[in-house]
């Protein structure tokens, strides 16, 4: 059998190598920087020095390369480069011009997440506020669809020297997606790294300028992607979409849980229920609970926060969003839902911002 290298086996091969000036390894000194590539049994690594003058920069190279040929294979080809703290440039705060990002997710898929973060951004548009949305579901991406610019071309703005990507803007919402960039008609075929690479390039490559609000609109579940966003981007709060069953409000707490743990510490601004009922449109005050009845609000009492809205099941939300045109454009009864979502997510926002601190991003472990 043909002999392989992982980056897994690199990096337990790098434990076995202590960084003299602390007594600890390599993976728990924060020194193997994440660029490890292996090509058949040639690994292709940098080590991160505090100093460029360190005095055990040989040593521990050279310890780092034995390490790698006695505990991963005696085969390997180590090629191990030297990078400083002290010379990387110094990187200014990630978009600075933003005030507070909010985090739209769900437990599980076809809950409508991203119909709600669509409405969301549009609804706090229509408010006067400056507003991005980030379709950030980079293996389903639905924000391009649902504002009918598909087809639209992607241009490149230059600000101070730099080649940044320019949102499409559309119903007063500055828009990003992965899907303006790969074919519509096609899947998405990456692998996790791939994916994360091509999020952090919409985020951090792009003019997304002043804005009041930056929603982003997250993959269902939880995933590499989820570590991705709290890892670059520090989220003010996060709102948690459910439909009234059980079984998805059995998966909108283990998404909560996963924003509420010691590591991500994001907080969660509230739930939204949706599809709370149906309401037929030509007879707006009729409710029929097909899903379940209140579903959302015991599950925002039993985890302590509010329940931002109960948004109804309406023919023209699906219709709205296959034309293009986001729902809480009409005058409908889902329409003043979203309305009144923007208006409790603002209140929401205000309060965590004045009783919580900051929001800091989740530091990366190897």
């Amino acid at each position: 059998m043909e002999e392989r290298l992982y980056p897994s086996l690199i990096l337990d091969a790098l434990k076995n190598v202590r960084y003299p000036g602390t007594g600890k390894n390599l993976v728990e000194s924060d020194m193997v920087a994440d660029d490890i590539r292996i090509d058949g049994m040639t690994v292709s690594l940098s080590l991160v020095f505090d100093k460029p003058t360190d005095p055990f920069i040989k040593s521990v190279v050279k310890a780092a390369e034995t390490a790698i040929k006695t505990f991963a294979s005696e085969n390997a080809e180590p090629r191990i480069a030297v990078v400083s703290r002290t010379v990387t440039p110094k990187v200014e705060k990630l978009l600075p011009g933003v005030k507070n990002i909010i985090g739209v997710s769900s437990g599980k898929g076809g809950v409508g997440k991203s119909t709600v973060a669509s409405n969301l951004a549009v609804a706090l548009a229509q408010k006067g506020y400056k507003v991005g949305l980030l379709d950030a579901d980079i293996f389903g991406p639905s924000i391009p669809k649902m504002f009918g610019v598909e087809d639209e071309p992607v241009y490149m703005d230059e600000v101070d020297g730099r080649h940044l990507i320019a949102p499409v803007e559309k119903y007063g919402v500055k828009l990003l997606s992965i899907g303006f960039l790969v074919d519509k008609d096609n899947a998405v075929l990456w692998r996790g790294g791939m994916a994360s690479n091509a999020l952090k390039q919409l985020i951090s490559d792009a003019n997304w300028g002043d804005l009041d609000y930056f929603v982003i609109d997250m993959p269902p579940g939880t995933s590499d992607i989820h570590l991705t966003l709290v890892q670059t981007l520090a989220i003010t709060g996060a709102i948690v979409v459910s439909t009234p069953q059980e079984v998805a409000l059995a998966d909108a707490r283990k998404g909560i849980s996963m924003f509420r743990s010691d590591k991500v510490n994001v907080p969660v601004l509230g739930i939204v229920e949706n599809m709370a009922w149906f309401t037929p449109a030509n007879h707006p005050d009729e409710k029929y609970f097909i899903f379940g009845n209140g579903g959302g609000k015991r599950l925002a009492e039993a985890i302590h926060t509010q329940l931002l809205a109960q948004i109804p099941l309406v023919a023209g939300i699906c219709d709205a969003g296959d034309d293009g045109r986001p729902a809480v454009l009409n005058n409908t009864v889902s329409a003043a839902a979203f309305a009144s979502l923007a208006d409790k997510a603002v209140e929401a926002i205000e309060k965590r911002n004045q009783e919580l601190p900051p929001t800091h991003k989740v530091e990366l472990q190897h």
